[in-house]
């Protein structure tokens, strides 16, 4: 079942938005989707009524998110095609049952599976190494990885690299905003970057191309424990809910926290 509602802007202008927000001109886009140039403005100015694999057509060029690709549909008078079914409900057992999976074989390094706000699903044993100190009130379901990670009562007053692990995060943070256009996201991206951080903040590539070995320095009683993060997602997926699932999981960056993790996960 889904929870799309068809929405108040006509299908064109919603294209339109989507290929400007993706930088795209009318001609990018058009050879991209081979179809004409003539054709895309008649459908994005309402003189043509896409049909449906023309809908999907333009949404999979403009890689849009599986919610959005439902909108689109909605808005040119069709059925959705995507699902979105909660995650606690019956059919999801498989999927719920994939994620614990995960997570528990990633021990005794610390796995996280969240939401597409970063609303934490589940976690390991392992996550508690992370959490130590961290206010009660954060906690809190919904909990939010990102605000438990940079608010002053969270994880970040322990965050040895706090300006260069902040950087970071806000920076995947823009990207995500720029795929979705999620408001939620970008309040929260802008409630994220108000908290103080006294390090300095250095730029990020915007292509993320060095993300991957940018390090958590995390201190930990009298150690200091540094990981480096990877994201897995679900593959080809047509739920709205799994598509929007990630596991973020944490690997030691060096053998001395191996150890140190083991030890205290012993």
């Amino acid at each position: 079942m889904t929870t799309a509602h068809a929405p108040e802007r006509p299908v064109g202008a919603l294209l339109r938005q989507w290929r400007e927000q993706r930088r795209l001109s009318q001609l990018d886009l058009s050879l991209q989707a081979a179809i004409s140039t003539r054709h895309l403005s008649f459908v994005e100015t309402g003189r043509s009524a896409p049909s449906r694999e023309m809908v999907l057509h333009l949404a999979d060029n403009l890689d849009l998110p599986l919610r959005d690709r439902n909108q689109l549909l909605l808005a040119a008078g069709y059925a959705p095609v995507y699902s979105e079914a909660p995650l606690n409900s019956p059919r999801m057992a498989a999927v719920r049952a994939a994620v614990r999976q995960v997570l528990a074989g990633h021990e005794p390094f610390p796995a996280v599976a969240v939401d597409r706000r970063w609303n934490l699903v589940d976690a390991n044993k392992s996550l508690s190494l992370l959490l130590a100190g961290v206010a009660p009130g954060l906690l809190a379901a919904p909990a939010n990885v990102l605000r438990i990670s940079l608010h002053p009562d969270g994880v970040a007053p322990r965050i040895v690299n706090l300006g260069e692990w902040r950087a970071h995060l806000l920076a995947r943070l823009r990207r995500q905003i720029a795929i979705t256009a999620d408001e939620a996201l970008s309040d929260l991206h802008n409630e994220l970057a108000a908290y103080p951080c006294a390090q300095p903040e250095p730029e990020v590539d915007p292509n993320g191309a060095a993300d991957v070995v940018i390090p958590l320095r995390l201190r930990h009683g009298d150690t200091e424990l540094a990981f480096f993060g990877t994201v897995t997602t679900f593959g080809t997926p047509t739920d709205i809910t799994v598509a929007e699932l990630a596991i973020e999981s944490f690997f030691p960056a060096d053998q001395a926290t191996a150890r140190a993790l083991r030890d205290l996960t012993a």
